[in-house]
């Protein structure tokens, strides 16, 4: 093969493994730094910091639960991620208190269960959820199977935000999100 065809065949393998590397970087870094894990975020309004994310699906349910402040009874209230929002899907009690719903209105749906407890459906989309967290509330997160204090968190007094956001891999692979 003659010295100027060698020359421009290994121009153009070069030229070719250039690109795709070029390609391949571009594809990585829109990867890592575009939003693409939407996940389940507590944000502290009292430290203003990101203090516990995981990452969801269109769908997923997680139970907000406490205990309540008059009756001294268990309360679970059902979240779902929809898109970019929360469904307040129902809460779920045995006993009546202060502020628990005691009958159908045109806000939501009450029923008597099979099993003697109660529920309220509501089933709203918000785009957030503050909660104090309590100092006797005992308020918990469950999600996935796991159960997880509030209260080991953020301090109790203080107010915690629920919300859906997109967080890219490069704030997982720093750590920005817990699991």
């Amino acid at each position: 093969m003659e010295p100027s065809r060698w020359r421009a065949e290994y121009l153009k393998a070069m030229t070719r493994r250039i690109v795709a590397a070029v390609g391949v970087t571009l594809i990585l870094t829109a990867a890592s730094f575009g939003p693409w894990v939407k996940s389940i975020e507590l944000f502290s309004l009292g430290t203003n910091e990101v203090r516990f994310c995981a990452p969801v699906a269109d769908g997923e349910e997680i139970v907000l639960s406490f205990t309540h402040s008059v009756n001294r009874r268990p309360v679970y209230d059902t979240l779902r991620i929809e898109g970019d929002s929360l469904v307040i899907v129902k809460s779920r009690f045995d006993a009546f208190g202060a502020g628990m719903p005691e009958s159908s209105t045109d806000q939501g749906t009450f029923r008597v269960l099979p099993d003697g407890g109660l529920e309220w459906t509501v089933n709203r989309v918000v785009p957030e959820i503050v909660v104090r967290v309590g100092r006797v509330a005992g308020h918990t997160l469950q999600i996935r199977g796991r159960e997880i204090a509030l209260a080991d968190l953020a301090e109790p007094g203080d107010a915690v935000r629920f919300r859906v956001e997109r967080y890219c891999l490069f704030q997982l692979m720093k750590g920005g999100c817990l699991w």
